[in-house]
């Protein structure tokens, strides 16, 4: 259950120990009560699964629907401002920046949030946007914006700034 707390202490050589992961990261606190809003919203308690998710995204700054489905061991490193929409889809072992959108262009009651595969990393501040699919081992750069499939191993980076004189 605690695969989460692992995965940050693996992946930041800051942190010193489980407790202070659990209670100074917003990350995992966010994801900590995701399962608990998930469960929720599985077992049709849709207001309580929203409250606890508001109560999350008002203590960590962390918005994530709780019908959106996490895999395991997923990195939200700083987190504020990250948005996780309600179909959206995060396989296992992902990393996520801060100001990270998985966002949907409808508000039809379909599939409309990123499928995200296997250990895929988004840059801070990347918007991927609609029912697509982002292939394993992919990475999202740092402001990208992504409307279209991503093959696995694939690389989408945001357009280089113009240089004026």
């Amino acid at each position: 259950m605690f695969d989460f707390l692992r995965a940050y202490k693996n992946y930041d050589p800051a942190a010193k120990s489980y407790a202070e992961i659990f209670f100074l990261y917003p990350g995992p606190r966010a994801i900590f009560f995701h399962r608990i809003a998930h469960f929720l919203y599985s077992v049709q308690l849709y207001f309580l699964a929203r409250f606890i998710a508001d109560l999350a995204r008002s203590t960590t700054g962390i918005e994530i629907h709780p019908g959106a489905v996490i895999g395991k061991r997923l990195v939200i490193d700083h987190g504020v401002g990250c948005v996780i929409g309600e179909t959206a889809v995060i396989g296992d072992d992902c990393i996520i920046f801060h100001g990270v959108t998985l966002g949907g262009l409808k508000f039809d009651p379909i599939k409309r949030h990123p499928t995200i595969g296997n250990r895929v990393l988004i840059g801070t501040g990347a918007k991927v946007l609609g029912p697509i699919h982002i292939g394993d081992d992919s990475k999202i750069g740092a402001n990208a914006v992504v409307m279209k499939d991503v093959p696995a191993n694939g690389i989408r980076v945001a357009p280089a700034a113009i240089e004026i004189k």
